[in-house]
């Protein structure tokens, strides 16, 4: 079962390349484009939320931000980064459908105003 599962794993980003290369020939945009730019946007994506966590995680401990919402919203953002990075097209459109879903919206998420 376990052989399953890494077989499905390892060949998604397989068949993603192969969609990509097929998107490539199609469009007329080099494949190295397709690829390049993703993976740059990744890059980009992963240091800039590194920075933004370290930020977030200081202002949650001095109690001026909720920390529940700042967790989700950078592993949310990591793991678009992470599919961004992954060859392909086919994770890069789950990547921006991460990224575009409104997740931390809602009271749940609320600030509890502790001055109330």
């Amino acid at each position: 079962m376990r052989f399953v599962v890494l077989a499905i794993v390892l060949s998604l980003p397989a068949l993603d390349l192969v969609v990509t290369a097929h998107l490539s020939r199609v469009t007329g945009v080099p494949l190295w484009l397709w690829l390049g730019g993703s993976v740059l946007a990744g890059l980009l994506l992963l240091r800039s939320e590194r920075l933004e966590f370290r930020a977030r995680t200081v202002a949650a401990l001095h109690g001026e931000q909720p920390l529940l919402r700042d967790m989700v919203d950078s592993g949310r953002k990591v793991l678009a980064a992470f599919l961004l990075i992954l060859p392909g097209v086919v994770s890069d459109l789950i990547a921006v459908l991460l990224l575009a879903l409104p997740l931390n919206v809602g009271p749940a998420y609320a600030r509890a105003d502790p001055r109330r």
